[in-house]
């Protein structure tokens, strides 16, 4: 075994190809606003957005196969978001756009709250909360034994 290990501290970016530049620029420059990104650069044909953690990049596909959910490859990239309010704000405003969306807004697993959803080339995205029931609980008992 290695003495010295590197140590991922964090995901950096994520960098997607896209079928149609200007289709998917627009669609993911409304969402991240809605997230509160901002573009981080932009050269010709790739931008990218940050909130100052996390970075989305995207660019054309060298060729024009769309990609569909199920084959090799990133299966889907999930955004957590505070709360379940914010969850539902998002599959409002995603309703809104006409966004197509595969799974509502709804407890998936115990504790987890989401919504998915398909980019302009069927790219499977998340916007989910983990955990903020067990955190309302922990809290609750914590005033509990202080009163």
């Amino acid at each position: 075994m290695p003495r010295n290990k590197s140590r991922v501290v964090g995901i950096d970016h994520i960098s997607i190809r896209v079928s149609d530049y200007k289709k998917s620029k627009t669609f993911y420059a409304k969402l991240f606003e809605f997230l509160g990104f901002e573009v981080s650069d932009e050269h010709p044909n790739t931008i990218g957005w940050t909130n100052g953690q996390t970075r989305y990049w995207i660019a054309p596909a060298e060729g024009r196969k769309k990609y569909r959910i199920g084959d090799v490859g990133l299966h889907h990239y999930a955004f957590q978001l505070r709360n379940r309010r914010d969850v539902d704000a998002l599959q409002a405003f995603l309703e809104a756009q006409g966004v197509r969306i595969v799974d509502p807004a709804g407890e998936y697993y115990e504790d987890y709250y989401a919504v998915f959803f398909l980019d302009p080339d069927g790219l499977k995205l998340e916007g989910m909360k983990y955990g903020e029931l067990a955190e309302k609980q922990k809290k609750a008992r914590a005033l509990k034994k202080k009163g």
